[in-house]
């Protein structure tokens, strides 16, 4: 079986459980305390960084390589589309919300709320909370522009690029941080993927000191 060493509300972390349920991969779940710098754990991923998997035999680190080393091992079913551009668009929301929606919103919201609690980093800065609040709406507006064309974010099957986006999306949903009203096609898409059998072991999280609103793990929110 494989074993991923992970955080309950990581995105990056969920990201990966996502794509190892779609397929049908069993995993043991092992939550990491990475800030603690363990020598074991470090001894698995210098970087001190989570999601780590031991899958096939090896140890795997970045969550977007563990996903494309997914994809390209198991292909069924397909989270990747057939073509070089379209496996472009792909990758290039992945980054997005792995970068862009990471670093204006997650790290500000999810980060700033529950991370500095948990790690003992002091108390939330609410400068960084009120632009996280900010930005995650341009995010959401720009979600809906895609989803206004699309059938999903990428295109016209459900990817990676997805996953990646409710992965973070999920986590900032624990917090009761999502405005789902402001724009209905978003709210339909969550809806959509979050009724998928792959999300409910992430539904399930509970994270100690933290409880999630009641809408969290409700399918028809």
């Amino acid at each position: 079986m494989a074993r991923l060493y992970h955080v309950p509300l990581s995105p990056f972390c969920r990201k990966v459980r996502l794509s190892l349920a779609e397929k049908k991969i069993e995993v043991e779940l092992v939550e990491e305390r990475y800030w603690e710098a363990d020598p074991d754990f470090l001894r698995r991923n210098p970087a001190s960084k989570v999601p780590v998997i031991r899958l096939d035999g090896k140890l795997l680190t970045e969550s977007a390589a563990i996903c494309e080393y997914i994809e390209e091992t198991r292909p069924t079913p397909a989270l990747m589309p057939d073509t070089p551009e379209a496996r472009y668009e792909v990758r290039r929301l992945i980054g997005w919300f792995d970068d862009k929606f990471h670093h204006e919103v997650t790290a500000n919201l999810l980060y700033e709320r529950v991370n500095k609690k948990i790690t003992g980093q002091g108390y939330p800065d609410s400068g960084n909370i009120k632009a996280g609040a900010k930005a995650i709406k341009y995010h959401i507006d720009y979600m809906a522009w895609l989803l206004d064309r699309r059938r999903w974010l990428a295109g016209d099957m459900m990817t990676l690029a997805d996953f990646a986006a409710a992965a973070h999306l999920s986590a900032l949903d624990y917090i009761s941080d999502v405005d789902w009203n402001r724009q209905s096609v978003v709210k339909d898409w969550y809806a959509k993927i979050k009724s998928r059998p792959a999300f409910r072991s992430i539904l399930a999280d509970q994270v100690p000191g933290f409880r999630p609103p009641p809408h969290y793990t409700d399918l028809d929110f």
